[in-house]
């Protein structure tokens, strides 16, 4: 497999989790590079199904390492809440899990800065998880942010902690916010701290050891790349690279280090929050609902469903570099007679082949379909590519070509054996 990342080539919520964990099979490193607890990746195995918010899904495997990377904000409570989970299940944390002591830590007044700001927003809200998680990016770019090397010394942790909390605290009251209380953050945030201080290392060595040596490492994306700051749909983002660039600065593995880019996509179109979805469509967003699908791993909240948007996905394989596409949900389109992907939008008159830069520009372009004839068959117990329905197949290699990449993977259900390799 050599060294691999594999990342949303949509709004985020598109399979990598389940996917992830059907390639940790090859993988001896699984590395989360950015992103915190407001990402959530859903892994099935048999009958039991693991929600993992921090940890890499490499954990579900016993011979693979899972590492949570410098570029990932960490929530410390919620990561030793997800180590205990699960410890619960059986799952083998110790000895598989290291954190880089150059992560970022969110603290519970980073939650409470971001509730404020999104109830100053009003109607104009992002529909952030509210977990705090771009206060923490913001505190890190500021240069006021807590590291996890700050929890291995108890001294300098309590005085970093009531430093940040008393200054923080004034701006809250500010907004019009509710004052974090100093004396519980310190027990809760030196508890954490006590359960996770094995964990904590310099992981650039032991990464860079790793893949000196041969061995596979797979870079586990979070969210989508419409999330991105940069390429996303801003403001209606996240406040970290999700795209593939962001594995390198978020591990400290160089690009020249990188073997290959695997997009993972629905097949169609979905994103929770606000911001434009050009192919939006209530009737698929109803079907799919009510078929019990399409609610958020970390907020429940049902997600905004759509046709596949194959201008976005262009545009999403430009920007990562993506070799190889992986294909979920195919099964969700099972029910179909017909079944269409937006090829390009129209503009005030004129044909627009990528994105618009303006969100005004955006939610006013118009979509512009081809439709295909469904296949009216349930695939989620199909195993073969060859067994797919003809009209199956002849969609996934319109969707690959659309997007310029190559058809690697097909899944037709959350199970790892739902799993199709080409």
């Amino acid at each position: 497999m050599a060294n691999t990342i594999l990342i949303g080539a949509q709004w985020g919520d598109e399979g990598k989790g389940k996917i992830i964990d059907v390639l940790t099979e090859s993988a001896d490193f699984v590395v989360r590079s950015q992103g915190g607890s407001n990402a959530g990746h859903t892994v099935r195995v048999g009958d039991q199904q693991y929600i993992l918010h921090l940890i890499p899904s490499g954990i579900l495997h016993k011979k693979t390492k899972s590492v949570i990377g410098n570029g990932v904000v960490i929530d410390p409570l919620t990561l030793v809440a997800e180590i205990d989970e699960l410890e619960g299940l059986g799952v083998r944390v110790g000895g598989n899990l290291f954190i880089s002591e150059k992560a970022h830590v969110v603290m519970p007044y980073h939650r409470e800065l971001e509730a404020c700001s999104e109830n100053r927003r009003g109607k104009n809200q992002i529909g952030t998880t509210r977990r705090g998680i771009g206060p923490a990016y913001m505190d890190k770019m500021g240069r006021g942010g807590l590291r996890m090397i700050d929890l291995i010394d108890k001294k300098k942790l309590i005085d970093r902690v009531t430093f940040r909390v008393r200054e923080n605290n004034r701006l809250i009251k500010a907004l019009g916010g509710k004052a974090v209380s100093l004396k519980k953050t310190l027990t809760d945030y030196e508890k954490a701290a006590s359960r996770l201080r094995p964990y904590i290392i310099n992981t650039l060595p032991l990464l860079h050891k790793a893949v000196n040596n041969g061995a596979n490492v797979l870079f586990e994306g979070a969210q989508g790349s419409y999330l991105d700051i940069d390429h996303g749909t801003y403001p209606f983002v996240t406040s970290s690279n999700t795209t593939s660039g962001g594995a390198c600065t978020g591990s400290g593995i160089p690009p020249n280090k990188i073997d290959r880019v695997i997009g993972v996509m629905k097949a169609y179109t979905t994103r929770v929050g606000g911001g434009p979805l050009p192919t939006e469509s209530e009737a698929i967003g109803d079907m799919l609902h009510g078929m019990g699908r399409e609610f958020g791993a970390t907020t429940g909240r049902p997600r905004r469903c759509g046709w596949l948007d194959a201008v976005t996905l262009r545009q999403s394989v430009m920007v990562n570099g993506i070799d190889d596409l992986a294909i979920t949900n195919l099964d969700g389109l099972d029910t179909l007679e017909e079944i269409k992907i937006c090829t390009h939008y129209r503009l005030d008159g004129r044909r627009v082949n990528f994105v618009p830069s303006d969100l005004e520009d955006l939610a006013r372009c118009r979509a512009v379909y081809r439709s295909f004839p469904g296949w009216l068959k349930d695939t989620s117990g199909i195993r073969e590519w060859k067994k797919l329905p003809l009209n199956a197949r002849r969609y996934l290699k319109v969707v690959a070509e659309l997007a310029g990449a190559k058809l690697m993977i097909v899944s037709i259900g959350p199970a790892r054996d739902q799993t199709i390799f080409l």
